[in-house]
Parts: C-alpha cells; sequence; structure tokens
C-alpha cells in the first residue's frame, strides 16, 4: 500500500519562475489532503566573505545583517502567496490554509531540505529544477539532483520552464 501524504516540503529558491513548482505543490496538497510546509535556504557564505565580515563587522552587526536577510525572503515568499491566491486559488478558497508554516535558513540548500523534511516530517518534498543543460549539471550538479540522489522520501521535481509562464511573480508586484 502506498503510504498517505500528509505533509510536502516545498522547497523554493524564489526564481521569478518559481511558483510555476508551486502550482504542483498547492495541487498535491489539495489532491491528497495534506499540509504544505515552504522552505528557502540561503546559500551559506564562503570562508573568505565570512573573514571579512568577521574583520569589518562586529557579531551584533552580523546577526542583524541575517535577520534582515530572512525577514526579506520571508515578506517576498509571503508576497508571493498572496498573488498566488489572488491568480490562482480563486475556486479554492481555503487552499491557503494549507500552509502550514514558512522556512528560511541558511546553508548548503541540499543538506537543509534533506535535514528539514526529515525533522518536520514531510512524506514528500516538491521543488523546481532549472534544468540549465547536460553540460552545466554534469560539472556543477544542481540541488535537485543532490536532493534526489540522497533521500528516501518521494520527490516531485518540476521542471521550470524557460521564459515567462502565466504565473511568474515578480518582486515588483
Amino acid at each position: 500500500m502506498i503510504p498517505k501524504i500528509q505533509r510536502l516540503l516545498y522547497a523554493t529558491d524564489l526564481s521569478p519562475n518559481s511558483t510555476y513548482a508551486f502550482r504542483y505543490a498547492i495541487n498535491s496538497a489539495i489532491k491528497h489532503d495534506a499540509k504544505i510546509i515552504i522552505l528557502h535556504v540561503s546559500e551559506s557564505l564562503s570562508a573568505a566573505v565570512r573573514t571579512h565580515m568577521e574583520f569589518y563587522l562586529d557579531e551584533e552587526q552580523r546577526k542583524k545583517i541575517f535577520e534582515e536577510r530572512v525577514s526579506y525572503s520571508l515578506d517576498r515568499i509571503k508576497k508571493r502567496l498572496r498573488v498566488f491566491s489572488d491568480k490562482e486559488l480563486k475556486d479554492y478558497p481555503k487552499a491557503e490554509d494549507r500552509i502550514e508554516s514558512i522556512h528560511v535558513c541558511e546553508g548548503f540548500p541540499a543538506d537543509v531540505i534533506l535535514e528539514k523534511a526529515n525533522e518536520l516530517e514531510c512524506d514528500a518534498i516538491v521543488m523546481g529544477t532549472h534544468g540549465k543543460g547536460i553540460i552545466a549539471n554534469a560539472f556543477l550538479g544542481s540541488v535537485a539532483k543532490q536532493v534526489l540522489r540522497r533521500t528516501r522520501k518521494p520527490v516531485f521535481i518540476i521542471p521550470l520552464p524557460r521564459g515567462e509562464t502565466d504565473i511568474t511573480v515578480h518582486d515588483d508586484v
């Protein structure tokens, strides 16, 4: 018997077309009567950048910068949810209630996605991929590929289309 999906982790990089993948997350949540946890991971700063920050900024200043980054990302996610709801969820007025929580973290994206999926007891992961081409993926890999290789949970990889989609959400909205 296939296990019931009760909680989905939707991982977003906040790129302009990432809302396209959210369409699949919300659709799956509605179909499975599941909750969605939204996760955005800011890439960790390189050692060189961290060293410079530690040299020029005290602990309190660094903490304030991190908190501002988290706040900015949360605001962007909430704004996108409002726009998405207005455009896409008119026929599903309670669909927004499917959002259980929003998390913004810092770290290596694949590591944090896998860690949060386990910690928050998610049954599946939904994420987009840019599909930048065979050569780029062969050399650089991608977050989606790393997550897919390292998890035992179902992963829904949504290829993001090139260019604008009908639900692209810009930050100037």
